[in-house]
């Protein structure tokens, strides 16, 4: 078992778009960026994502360079204001 399954908003899909993305791990992961991620995920997959897919990112993220374990709704104001901003990733 991956230990990117022990962070606190990982399940099977998560874990299967880490997968797709091919990170193996939590310190893999620490290293990213939730735009980053989100975009090259929609392109590997040939469809845009639903954007909490970025909320999961953003706070497994969070968690695998802290440690502290957030919901991953506590991301999504920010990146609502970045969409009605503009600022969003494009995909």
């Amino acid at each position: 078992m991956s230990d990117l399954s022990k962070l606190k908003n990982v399940g099977k899909a998560a874990l299967a778009d880490f997968a797709v993305l091919g990170i193996a791990s939590t310190a893999q992961l620490a290293a990213c960026e939730p735009d980053d991620l989100y975009v090259k995920l929609c392109a590997l997959t040939g469809q845009r994502h639903d954007p909490c897919v970025h909320d999961v990112f953003a706070a497994t993220i969070h968690q695998a360079r802290t440690g502290k374990a957030l919901n991953w709704w506590a991301f999504t104001s920010a990146r609502k204001e970045r969409m009605k901003a503009g600022t969003f990733c494009k995909v």
